[in-house]
């Protein structure tokens, strides 16, 4: 969903990153003796068994420069499988970054940002040497080595049945308390008591363009008495938006509003989700790559507005992050992209559906696409077995060929995201009949968003009753006090008051709970 008009403006961030365990690193450039040539600085964003994001910053204290490199040795058994904010390479130990197209430019003093996700081995020791354009920095003294964090044993899930049972049990199972292990048993939703679990709630926005925008990192408070408020609606899942370029701590994000901040910030809110008993779903809403073609929401290349695809640059380290982040906690769920759209990109739903599930160089799209089997492989090569949900195409109202094009998961935990408005072309229950309940007699199926732009809740009525004969899953948009006639807006403040739109929600979410 797009956002209020008073949300479009972009301000850019410095470009110095934080993070719990950062180190700088200051040097002289051999045979001066003014200023240090450069200063680094280097932390540790998150780390894993095995594995963990790092992330650099280079201020330039010499001449302006046109191009940079920057260079430095990592500790053997490092070893770097993605980068974001330049382009990375690895010899041996030897690691270069090299400059973007739009990041060369690097005045006296200014800053420059990029991050990587590596595999390590031993002691996750930080490096103490680098290199600007070839010149060495020569460390100032001894170099603090980052604490690794202990890894939290994942408790090995049961493996869920592929189909349903063909006799259903006497006395169905009693469902597990609080918020559930999610996985996929034939076109259900089931919990690790293997009781029929169904999502029932509502979109918190504000994480996917606060941060990009350089007004914080969530629109309102995201205290335990507001999430308390969304339990009180009888609500029982939480979808939370996330800006890829925030999380990885790109350099056009305000620093306070990137990285590690970020990442924090997201876990204290999941957290909070599950403090109260409900189902957090980390969705990607806006992501880097420029796209100028039909339906473009904004000519800018960071991620300030919804693409009409992820990017293969940014996006599946984003996942591989996010992916170690939860994977020990298989309550929160993922959803892979909010809103995909190659379909207005190209000619043909032979070659939309291709580049939704394929990826690469795809029609009328000027950037390389991560498809949904790239994201889908993201994760589990991190070893995360969550509950992924996949959208569909037209700003996911579009699910006509979804069982065609899926993607495979080697977890067998992979199920359908569908969003639908009053205005979409999908909107009636002779088209929900057609393409949405062929899906759902196979996947389960969730509404990852239902809304009207209309200030009241006729519509979602009829979606939510549709979904209520079958046993599905929907989420309102959206749990924020913006005026509904540029948006639907569910409540009038953050204590849960709704609004005229949101009191149908309520109502209905109430009236299901016993």
């Amino acid at each position: 969903m797009r956002h209020p008009p008073r949300l479009s403006a972009l301000l850019a961030g410095a470009a110095l990153t934080m993070a719990s365990t950062a180190l700088a690193v200051v040097g002289t450039a051999a045979g001066a003796s003014a200023a240090p040539a450069c200063t680094v600085e280097y932390s540790v964003v998150g780390q894993w068994a095995g594995g963990y994001q790092g992330a650099v910053t280079l201020t330039n204290n010499s001449a302006a420069l046109t191009g940079w490199s920057l260079g430095f040795d990592l500790p053997a058994g490092q070893v770097i499988s993605q980068g974001w904010g330049g382009k990375w390479s690895q010899s041996g130990a030897s690691v270069t970054v090299v400059n973007e197209s739009w990041n060369g430019a690097l005045g006296t003093g200014a800053k420059v940002s990029g991050g990587f996700i590596a595999s390590w081995t031993g002691v996750n020791t930080a490096p103490t040497a680098f290199r600007l354009n070839g010149t060495p920095c020569t460390a100032d003294g001894p170099t603090p080595t980052p604490t690794p964090t202990t890894p939290t044993t994942p408790t090995t899930p049961t493996t869920p049945p592929t189909t349903p049972p063909t006799t259903p049990p006497t006395t169905p199972p009693a469902p597990a308390a609080g918020a559930p292990e999610l996985s996929v048993s034939g076109n259900r939703f089931t919990d690790q008591n293997g009781a029929t679990r169904r999502l029932l709630g509502v979109n918190r926005s504000g994480g996917e363009f606060m941060c990009v925008q350089g007004y914080g990192i969530w629109d309102g408070p995201v205290d335990d008495a507001s999430v308390k408020a969304i339990a009180d609606w009888k609500a029982n899942t939480v979808r939370i938006p996330l800006n890829e370029e925030c999380w990885l701590g790109l350099d056009n994000i305000k620093p306070e509003y990137r990285g590690a901040n970020y990442i924090a910030a997201v876990k204290d809110l999941v957290a909070k989700v599950l403090a109260h008993g409900m189902t957090p779903v980390v969705e990607l809403h806006w992501t880097h790559g420029q796209y100028t073609g039909n339906s473009s929401g904004c000519s800018d290349v960071h991620a300030s507005c919804q693409k009409p695809m992820p990017d293969a640059q940014y996006t599946p380290a984003f996942w591989t992050s996010v992916a170690n982040t939860f994977k020990n906690d298989e309550r929160v769920v993922f959803d892979l992209f909010n809103e995909p759209y190659p379909d207005r990109a190209t000619s043909t739903a032979t070659q939309a559906w291709t580049c939704w599930r394929d990826g690469g160089a795809c029609p009328g799209i000027g950037y390389e696409v991560a498809g949904m089997q790239d994201l889908v492989d993201a994760v589990r090569a991190a070893g995360a077995k969550n509950l992924v949900l996949v959208p569909g195409l037209a700003y996911s109202n579009d699910l006509s060929q979804w069982l065609t094009y899926r993607p495979t998961d080697p977890a067998g935990n992979l199920a359908a995201a569908w969003h639908v408005y009053n205005f979409n072309t999908c909107s009636d229950e002779t088209c929900w009949n057609n393409t949405l309940a062929p899906v759902a007699a196979q996947v389960p199926l969730l509404a990852g968003e239902i809304g009207e732009n209309t200030c009241a809740h006729a519509f979602v009525d009829r979606v939510m009753k549709w979904f209520d004969d079958r046993g599905l899953s929907y989420l309102g948009w959206t749990w924020n006090t913006w005026n509904c006639g540029s948006g639907p807006a569910l409540i009038t403040s953050y204590d849960g008051t709704p609004t005229a739109f949101g009191i149908g929600l309520r109502d209905h979410l109430r009236a299901l709970t016993p």
